[in-house]
């Protein structure tokens, strides 16, 4: 490792991992893992044995809201995830954040972990950084799952008005104020009340300082991937909510088009947070995707 070093720090985490219907406890950790870039600690976790499988997640959010998929993955690959810098347990250095600079944070998490080469998963924001990691570290890419995303840049596809101004009001709000005002906007509306409560206490529990929220959102504005995307050459999912009215399902379909061989899902019933609104539609896609490029991958080697 040259830059980027492991830090194991002794800290007592929570016993378990903060519980929602259907996942299981986080073991007791007796270190908090830190991966150094540049000066910044990116706390990381991993989970489970196999492929490795990264993790990302997007604005303002921990790893914690990985608790739906974490779980289900890491019965068959190890799951790697970590804070992005400015939220949870990462280092809130001053911004703004550059979307190159969190994909430098995603590398320097595998060369803690001891990954050279990984498949890739982000949603959101996180979609963002692993298309910029893709096409930065392109012989660390096994496969690309781009969740809920976009490709930024005067293509892109603009949410209304109305959500933009209540995600720039978001910073400024009380947490319980901004996870509320953000319900509409990024929950299918056949979506258990209930589910999206499970969510909301983990949103409430880990909401951002505004600057680091403010900084992460330098990042999104500034970010354009759109023109590079054709170089890519790994396998890709591109798998997005139809009633998505934060990141509008357009960006997925010109991602797709994009990515030379990239494969589109559209998920009936789901919005920006797909997984909470369609768990097995959208697990199915991704443990089908994950099982279709491995399964290529030992053919090939044979």
């Amino acid at each position: 490792m040259n830059r980027e070093a492991l830090v194991r720090l002794k800290h007592r985490p929570p016993a378990t991992a903060q519980g929602t219907a259907g996942s299981h406890p986080q073991p007791l950790r007796r270190f908090m893992p830190f991966a150094l870039n540049n000066g910044n600690r990116i706390y990381w976790e991993d989970h489970g044995k196999g492929e490795p499988v990264l993790l990302i997640m997007g604005l303002g959010y921990t790893l914690d809201m990985w608790h739906r998929t974490w779980p289900l993955l890491s019965r068959h690959y190890r799951v790697i995830l970590f804070d992005n810098r400015g939220v949870g347990r990462s280092d809130c250095p001053a911004g703004p954040y550059s979307i190159a600079g969190m994909a430098g944070d995603a590398a320097a998490v595998l060369d803690a972990a001891g990954c050279d080469r990984v498949h890739v998963f982000g949603v959101s924001m996180g979609g963002m950084i692993a298309q910029e990691f893709a096409l930065n570290y392109p012989k660390r890419v096994k496969s690309l799952i781009l969740g809920c995303t976009a490709a930024g840049g005067p293509e892109a596809v603009r949410a209304e008005p109305e959500v933009l101004l209540a995600l720039g009001a978001r910073a400024l709000m009380t947490p319980e104020e901004g996870v509320q005002a953000m319900v509409p906007f990024i929950y299918d509306r056949s979506t258990p009340r209930e589910r999206i409560d499970e969510d909301l206490e983990i949103r409430m529990r880990t909401f951002p300082k505004s600057e680091s929220y403010l900084a992460q959102m330098a990042g999104i504005m500034d970010f354009e991937a759109y023109s590079r995307l054709d170089r890519l050459s790994v396998p890709t999912l591109v798998i997005h909510g139809e009633n998505d009215r934060l990141v509008p399902p357009g960006n997925g379909e010109l991602i797709s088009n994009r990515i030379p061989g990239a494969r589109l899902v559209l998920l009936k019933n789901a919005s920006h947070i797909f997984i909470t609104d369609q768990e097995l539609e959208s697990h199915k896609a991704i443990m089908d995707f994950l099982a279709e490029v491995s399964t290529r991958e030992v053919m090939s080697d044979e």
